[in-house]
């Protein structure tokens, strides 16, 4: 399967939920309110742009004070 570049893999909601530390309930809330993630739909099913998931970590984390 071809990928668009920059993409990198794409996965599962399972592979998603895994990766995040989530259910994967939470990932299919998200997937069904369009939010947080991007996602690819081929027929039926769907998967997770490893982007976004970088994206996603990427926007949410903190960063420590300076000192």
């Amino acid at each position: 399967m071809k990928q668009e570049p920059g993409v990198g893999r794409l996965l599962t909601v399972q592979e998603t939920a895994v990766r995040l530390a989530l259910k994967p309930a939470t990932i299919r809330f998200w997937i069904l309110r369009r939010i947080h993630l991007e996602v690819v739909k081929v027929g039926r099913c769907v998967r997770i742009t490893e982007r976004s998931i970088e994206d996603f970590i990427e926007r949410h984390a903190t960063r420590p004070k300076d000192q």
